[in-house]
């Protein structure tokens, strides 16, 4: 039978048994609405298609998407806020890059060096999560609402 474990939102770890493998997200569902996570977010951050940006179900990551004073759209995960960026295509004649959507915050002295992306000395940023290229919409990592919504 297939375990999550699980660290919730004051450092308490938790396993779940999950009968059938197929309620996986479901479950992580369950307790991401709570601010249960599982697993690490690499170095870098999560990477998904662009086209995931507005529809991925933050409840996977235990993280809560909201908006701030200043209108701003950012994600709470473990404690800390992630603003959304939006680094908008670039194509000259000796840099072509992509659309991209990230959610970041500013680097602290106390992070890892490996998770602190720019130049030392510089503005410094950790992400979570970035949206780049192309790739289909996958479906397992919909929020339900947001989908519900796209079909009506």
């Amino acid at each position: 039978m297939p375990t999550l474990h699980l660290t919730g939102p004051l450092g308490t770890s938790l396993s779940v048994e999950v009968p059938d493998e197929r309620d996986m997200l479901t479950v992580l569902r369950r307790y991401g609405k709570s601010g249960w996570t599982s697993g690490e977010i690499p170095p870098g951050g999560l990477q998904l298609p662009l086209s995931m940006a507005d529809l991925f179900d933050w409840t996977l990551i235990g993280a809560r998407a909201y908006t701030t004073s200043d209108g701003e759209q950012a994600v709470m995960y473990r404690g800390q806020s992630y603003k959304r960026r939006e680094l908008d295509e670039v194509d000259t004649k000796k840099l072509k890059l992509p659309k991209i959507v990230k959610y970041s915050r500013g680097a602290r002295p106390t992070d890892p060096p490996h998770l602190k992306e720019g130049e030392e000395g510089g503005v410094q940023y950790v992400t979570l999560i970035s949206f780049r290229g192309g790739g289909r919409v996958m479906d397992s990592y919909v929020d339900p609402a947001k989908q519900a919504e796209s079909r009506a």
